[in-house]
């Protein structure tokens, strides 16, 4: 393990980690032994850059699909954890806002919160990981106003937005700490304030998440004004924002919550104006994604052959379209298409995007 930084090749989204996923769920061992020696091939990171899709934890959890994580790579993940919560920490002391890579799922600690629940046994870090995440649900003052805990500085491409942002992103916002806190309190995991916090982040989203994010002017205006009809995705959207509500609804038993998820995926899912703004077959922003998402919507709902035809459908156009993909990984190449598309998550695979 190094805390250098290494090569894209141990990058979950595109490099060769992410594709040893669908060699371990076609059993195809050799070939993923081959993609593994070349992810590690010079080091694995457990530096600032280490998270869920890089480093040490993409590789705990690649390699726990086939059951072969072992003693030392998960002690080279705990050591990133301790790293990550002691960064948190400090910044909380200081009262300074956070920024995305902090908490968020693809670079900071919903992220390793995922990774530490798919363990078996559950990890004894995950409780203190919950716990910031939970903190975040506290308001905060910034810029001689309140605003929500999980507000940042800065904006959705890293650079400083006057009056900050929250995002609202599975991928990147406060989505994806709501859906990792919800299916940790259906595994039996919880903190003080947990529920609450849920509650917090699932309200914020009634009002919020029809954007990918909000702006100061959006926490003025009343109500926010209406969303532009931008490409629904798991990534960004109320597609994936909905999977997180319907996870939160099953926690805290709300099924007035759960019909209103259930019924934004069937309502974004069928509506041609929507369809249209989707332009490829990724995981992360595409068909592949969609697909995958409305499989674990269907799963969790009491009437699961009302989303068949969405299924049918959104298979059909992965089907047509994935081998144009340019790229051959995991998020936005052609094995994270294939992995939608062969419809089987024996291996759990489908953890690392907060679905199930």
């Amino acid at each position: 393990m190094t805390t250098t930084p290494v090569p894209r090749a141990q990058d979950l989204s595109e490099g060769f980690l992410g594709m040893a996923l669908l060699d371990i769920e076609r059993r195809d061992l050799s070939t993923a032994r081959r993609h593994l020696t070349r992810a590690t091939a010079r080091g694995v990171s457990t530096g600032s850059n280490a998270s869920l899709f890089h480093g040490a934890p993409a590789l705990e959890f690649v390699l726990a699909r086939a059951n072969g994580a072992g003693d030392d790579v998960r002690a080279a993940v705990d050591r990133v954890v301790d790293a990550r919560l002691a960064a948190a920490h400090r910044r909380q002391t200081t009262g300074v806002l956070p920024h995305l890579a902090e908490w968020d799922l693809i670079r900071g600690l919903t992220g390793l919160a995922a990774l530490l629940l798919s363990r078996h046994p559950i990890a004894p870090r995950l409780p203190d990981v919950l716990a910031c995440l939970v903190a975040l649900a506290d308001p905060v003052c910034g810029d001689g106003r309140i605003l929500p805990g999980w507000w940042s500085a800065a904006g959705p491409d890293g650079k400083l937005l006057a009056g900050g942002h929250g995002n609202n992103g599975l991928a990147h916002g406060i989505a994806g700490p709501l859906a990792v806190l919800s299916l940790a309190l259906r595994a039996g995991v919880s903190v003080s304030g947990q529920k609450d916090a849920v509650a917090t982040f699932a309200t914020w989203l009634d009002r919020h998440g029809a954007r990918y994010w909000s702006t100061a002017a959006h926490l003025d205006a009343d109500p926010p004004p209406e969303a532009d009809r931008g490409r629904q995705s798991w990534c960004y959207g109320q597609p994936g924002i909905a999977r997180a509500q319907q996870l939160a609804a099953l926690a805290l038993d709300e099924p007035a919550r759960r019909r209103a998820a259930e019924d934004t995926v069937a309502s974004v899912l069928t509506d041609p104006l929507h369809l249209a703004r989707i332009t490829d077959s990724t995981l992360c922003h595409g068909w592949a994604g969609l697909l995958v998402l409305t499989r674990a919507i269907a799963a969790d709902s009491p009437a699961p052959t009302r989303f068949a035809s969405i299924v049918q459908d959104l298979h059909q156009r992965l089907a047509a379209d994935w081998e144009r993909l340019p790229k051959p990984g995991f998020m936005e190449g052609r094995a994270g298409a294939q992995l939608a598309l062969h419809a089987t998550d024996s291996t759990g695979w489908s953890r690392v995007l907060l679905l199930t």
